[in-house]
């Protein structure tokens, strides 16, 4: 029994046999998730457990761990882990600074990924495997465990499509913000996506707290299919009706993350063909510059930058620009490969102490 794998609806399920109380689940499922517990017998100091119920874990429960292969810290202050799991393959988490207050972590959700987006290093991977719940929890937990301040939001834009992976990454998500659990708020975790339409739509019938951003890169769709390759299974008219039932169920604006690629997405036509797509919905666009790591695609200087800004007036909708940072270190969006590259190569250090655990009493 992987108890990192489990919700805690899914531990009182599996313990219901052996009669424990709401408060005795809860308890275990905070040892593990709010304090840290790295192995079963850690769960013996648990109050208000019954013995039986207490020695069942210790008997069937696991607490699996991923190897920190490598850490990386850039000139900015990102760190880039690298993770090799017993479950096989290995898959990269960044730990992004945020107004020298908190961290956010961004977690992969697949070992590779299938997409094949032809500006992304993890796209040219190729897939290999889905990560089980426990593996993406845990990228956080041990993220949390070396942290010099807390953790307050997840983004699944690591290596891999969340949405094609929806039923184990949405149980990291529950995991991730319940009050027991690392007690993230469900707003500030974002699973990031690059079009999966009927997961889109499943994701919106259920009802899911957590925010979606969606990966355009272009509102023309011949453009688009040049360099995501996804445009071919699920056409943008598509995905434009998807994010508009998103952005009405939810009440909000859709982000729309667009990759900046010179001289191919950011002249006239790519704004008006932007406000056009999107003239009924409510959106603000994110702008990210491309870092391919292969040199083929680069991102707009400054001035190409800024006559885009001024065509994208016809949108009408808020415009931000997304810094891309630990470039140095290729932590930035579209370049997770498992790569060894530059930045500062940190020791294992545990700065801010996983909370003790409560002492039976």
């Amino acid at each position: 029994m992987n108890l990192k794998s489990l919700a805690l609806e899914e531990w009182q399920a599996q313990l219901a046999p052996l009669s424990p109380s709401p408060t005795a689940v809860r308890k275990l499922f905070a040892a593990v998730f709010a304090h840290g517990a790295e192995d079963v017998d850690a769960l013996r100091t648990v109050p208000q457990v019954p013995a039986r119920v207490r020695d069942h874990l210790l008997q069937h429960g696991q607490l699996p761990v991923l190897q920190v292969v490598e850490r990386r810290r850039a000139s900015d202050g990102f760190v880039k882990y690298l993770f090799a799991s017993p479950s096989g393959g290995r898959f990269e988490a960044v730990r992004i600074p945020l107004f020298e207050e908190k961290y956010v972590v961004c977690v992969s959700s697949q070992v590779g990924c299938a997409l094949a987006c032809d500006f992304c290093a993890t796209g040219q991977l190729g897939f290999q495997r889905n990560l089980e719940t426990w593996e993406m929890v845990e990228q956080v937990l041990r993220i949390r465990a070396e942290a010099d301040r807390p953790v307050r939001g997840v983004v699944f834009m690591g290596m891999g499509e969340p949405l094609l992976n929806p039923t184990e990454v949405l149980r990291a998500a529950r995991i991730l913000c319940h009050p027991a659990g690392l007690a993230i708020s469900a707003r500030a975790i974002t699973l990031s996506t690059a079009g999966v339409v009927p997961a889109i739509h499943r994701y919106v019938r259920e009802g899911h707290p957590y925010r979606l951003v969606f990966s355009l890169t272009s509102a023309l769709p011949e453009k688009r299919r040049r360099v995501m390759p996804i445009e071919a299974t699920y056409p943008l008219p598509a995905l434009v009706e998807a994010i508009g039932r998103y952005a009405r169920a939810r009440r909000e604006r859709a982000m729309l993350a667009y990759v900046l690629i010179s001289g191919f997405n950011t002249g006239r036509e790519d704004a008006e063909a932007l406000a056009e797509a999107f003239r009924d919905i409510p959106i603000k666009l994110d702008l990210i510059d491309v870092t391919d790591p292969t040199g083929r695609y680069q991102p707009p200087g400054a001035e190409e930058l800024a006559r885009f800004r001024d065509h994208l007036q016809v949108l009408k909708a808020p415009v931000a620009r997304r810094y891309s940072g630990g470039k140095d270190i290729q932590a930035a969006c579209g370049t997770l490969a498992g790569t060894s590259l530059g930045g500062e190569v940190l020791a294992d250090t545990r700065t801010r102490p996983v909370s003790p655990l409560p002492s039976v009493r």
